[in-house]
């Protein structure tokens, strides 16, 4: 039996032409050889597929007629991936759930649109609420000619009218 076909009947793939674009890939191997689509496949096989940046490996128990139930694959393909290749999804899988956004995807609803509202309220209405206090360091003593006095802009006309 050809190797994309058998991947789909054992439901490794959802169909058979995403089974054999997986071979042309290269993400599918038979007894640690890259496979083509057409390759044959016997009992005894050991087939590695590379699903998420994991490497699947199976051993092959039967080779059924036609496309089987999710319950009879057991008896047909045996999982034989290493404990680190699992860690190592179970470790992706968590590292998603880690970053999820806190709002849901797409449209708020009302709750969510009153929570925001309430947040945006609260957070401008308080930085307007606060009382600002005068600062001694702001004020400006007219008495300081250092404060008034510019030497560097000599063009600037210091005749009484313009002042």
């Amino acid at each position: 039996m050809r190797i994309d076909k058998y991947l789909w009947h054992v439901r490794l793939y959802k169909t058979r032409s995403i089974a054999a674009e997986a071979c042309h890939k290269n993400q599918v191997e038979v007894n640690g050889v890259q496979a083509k689509a057409s390759r044959e496949i016997k009992i005894g096989d050991t087939i590695t597929v590379r699903k998420n940046q994991i490497h699947y490996k199976y051993l092959i128990l039967a080779i059924p007629k036609s496309r089987i139930g999710a319950k009879l694959v057991a008896e047909n393909i045996k999982d034989i991936t290493p404990p680190e290749e699992l860690d190592r999804a179970e470790m992706m899988r968590l590292s998603r759930t880690q970053y999820v956004n806190a709002y849901r995807e797409g449209r708020p609803t009302k709750k969510d649109r009153r929570d925001m509202q309430d947040y945006e309220a609260n957070s401008i209405l308080g930085y307007f609420d606060q009382e600002w206090e005068d600062d001694d360091n702001w004020d400006i003593d007219e008495d300081d000619d250092d404060f008034f006095s510019d030497d560097s802009d000599d063009d600037f006309p210091t005749d009484e009218r313009y002042f």
